[in-house]
């Protein structure tokens, strides 16, 4: 497959607001995205603006506050895919094709049992839940993120053994919980913790370098597969040097630490 021919679907609803950065991030690396919103993939749209999930190679959930994140973060856009396309996004997943999560988007996959997904590939009711951060109120600032995989996520191909980069995060509820008292131990051994926070110079993160609170640092997981991928901080908004926050103290490269993200999982499906 060329880089060409990856089809990218970036779904949306009302509420969405990050899928242009989504959409440019996966141009950027060669891929052909598309702007989706979730009632093309229902029928509910005319026919000529209809699309079928089973025709895209990946699945993108952008930032936002879907459906004015009312109930839960996420809750409803998961509610309403699991009702009208639940069992095309199992199929989707099962066929081992890429899904990723940003922030409102990871809250999305948390909803639809799709991440941590350990007993099933997507679960009937979520495992574990975004929570409030510590601070009780919206974070949004620079994040170091550490690379903390092993190899098994398919978005860190392209990412060096605990290589540190900045994404930056936005979030009122990051911090990942669940009722399950060896949920970080579980994540640890099947290899899902995919990103932690860090403090400068690698040191352990106190707040703000954690801005949510979250146990173990845990900033994103991927499903025991590798195949899903939910990150609260925003690799789509660092895609080159000169939205970085430093980019005036010098660089060496145009490139933003974003942009590996979407060069990782390309990697694992161009040949």
């Amino acid at each position: 497959m060329k880089a060409s021919d990856v089809k990218v679907c970036v779904i949306r609803i009302e509420g969405t607001n990050c899928e242009d950065e989504m959409a440019e991030a996966f141009r950027m690396v060669g891929a052909a995205p598309e702007k989706v919103h979730l009632k093309q993939l229902t029928g509910q749209a005319p026919a000529d603006m209809r699309r079928s999930l089973e025709d895209y190679d990946i699945l993108a959930f952008p930032g936002g506050f879907s459906a004015g994140d009312y109930i839960r973060d996420g809750a409803i856009f998961a509610a309403r895919i699991k009702s009208a396309i639940g069992p095309q996004v199992r199929k989707f997943v099962e066929a081992e094709k890429p899904v990723l999560g940003v922030c409102n988007g990871f809250q999305i996959l948390v909803e639809l049992g799709l991440l941590p997904a350990m007993e099933d590939c997507m679960t009937p009711v979520p495992t574990a839940a975004l929570y409030t951060n510590d601070s009780a109120r919206f974070e949004c600032r620079p994040t170091l993120l550490r690379n903390d995989n092993r190899g098994k996520c398919m978005f860190t191909s392209a990412f060096k053994p605990k290589q540190v980069v900045m994404f930056p995060s936005a979030h009122a509820e990051g911090k990942l919980m669940s009722m399950d008292p060896k949920f970080v131990e579980k994540l640890e051994e099947n290899d899902q913790v995919v990103f932690r926070y860090v403090g400068p110079d690698g040191k352990a993160p106190v707040y703000p370098w954690n801005p949510n609170g979250s146990p173990s640092d845990i900033a994103g997981i991927c499903n025991p597969a590798g195949n899903v991928m939910g990150l609260m901080p925003h690799p789509e908004r660092v895609l080159t040097r000169f939205t970085h926050p430093d980019w005036t103290r010098g660089y060496t490269s145009e490139e933003g630490d974003g942009l590996l993200v979407f060069r990782s999982v390309m990697q694992k499906l161009v040949k």
